[in-house]
């Protein structure tokens, strides 16, 4: 800009290989900052269909009087009076006007502090996953392996399965709490995840229903004990142990 002011237009656009229509643009806007080249808004100022100061009232002293009250229902009282806009446009000056109530915010969630056991048996992590076709000699053959950790010794039993089901994890945790007795543990709690094989709590048909792992610890004298939902890091001891 500097140059052209001294120079002249016609011999900044030769030196600078730019237009001298690109130039002037530039010029105009140039006030002696750098600040005034910066890129601006390119919306227009006004519109011939913009909302006029009286329908702007008018949406407001409705919106103060019934907040609310839905957007169908408060366009339909607004034509009644005389607005004869979309609902589309309406939700669009509401929206700039900052006429909807703002979203409520979500508390953070905090997880409680991790549980430390005080003695053998107090309680077991129990999960089951698939184990892979590489890992067996039968390509025809499909297993499941079913885990427990206990949480103070982390003493670890194994089993798998040709099948995932209640009836696999009810002899599980028979077989489970015999194999620690034999090593001096009594199991007092299990804890899984919320699976199908261990709980009803998420069918829609059966929720009251106990299944038969349920009904096995019950006999056992175990409680049982679920995680929260989507959250395996709550059995994570027996979900790090399955992985090497």
């Amino acid at each position: 800009m500097k140059y052209a002011e001294k120079y002249g237009v016609s011999r900044a656009s030769r030196k600078y290989n730019k237009s001298r229509s690109y130039i002037y643009f530039w010029k105009a806007r140039w006030d002696g900052t750098v600040e005034s080249l910066a890129c601006q808004s390119r919306r227009p100022r006004s519109h011939p269909n913009q909302h006029t100061e009286a329908e702007l009232k008018l949406i407001r002293d409705m919106r103060r009087r019934n907040p609310d009250l839905g957007l169908v229902e408060l366009w339909h009282r607004l034509r009644k009076r005389g607005y004869t806009r979309r609902p589309e446009s309406l939700f669009r000056i509401m929206r700039k006007l900052g006429l909807f109530p703002g979203a409520e915010k979500k508390k953070a969630y905090k997880p409680k502090p991790y549980e430390q056991m005080t003695y053998p048996g107090q309680r077991v992590q129990v999960d089951v996953k698939v184990v892979p076709r590489r890992c067996i000699a039968d390509p025809e053959l499909r297993l499941f392996q079913y885990t427990a950790i206990d949480e103070f010794t982390r003493l670890r039993f194994l089993a798998a399965y040709p099948e995932q089901s209640t009836y696999s994890s009810s002899d599980f945790l028979k077989r489970l709490f015999k194999w620690y007795e034999r090593r001096g543990i009594k199991v007092e709690c299990v804890q899984t995840d919320n699976g199908f094989e261990f709980t009803n709590r998420f069918s829609n048909s059966k929720r009251d229903l106990p299944t038969l792992f349920e009904a096995t610890a019950a006999q056992l004298g175990i409680r049982h004990k679920l995680i929260r939902p989507y959250t395996p890091r709550h059995n994570g001891k027996v979900e790090r142990s399955r992985h090497p």
